[in-house]
């Protein structure tokens, strides 16, 4: 199975994640099919660059996120919210 998650770098106490697409059966930082971006915890605040539209292609070929990049891909990639509409004001009201 095709899993899209976090790929540690960065030095000693400083990490650094990519967003990579592997097979689920691989180590944590062998080898990859796609690098979709990465992830800085340590900025403030936290720096997601991730590639929206290859997210969404692997995710219809059946790719399963880890709940990590499932928790990123929700904060940080969907857009935000419209504002809502002011309600008119009531016609009849004095």
């Amino acid at each position: 199975m095709v899993v899209i998650r976090l790929r540690r770098a960065g030095s000693k106490k400083r990490p650094f994640f990519r967003v990579v697409v592997t097979d689920s059966r691989t180590a944590r930082d062998s080898s990859f099919v796609e690098i979709l971006g990465h992830y800085n915890p340590r900025s403030r605040p936290a720096v997601v660059q991730v590639d929206k539209e290859r997210v969404d292609y692997w995710l219809k070929k059946g790719a399963q996120p880890s709940d990590s990049v499932r928790t990123l891909i929700a904060r940080h990639l969907t857009p935000a919210p419209a504002p809502a509409a002011a309600a008119p004001a009531a016609a009849g009201a004095k």
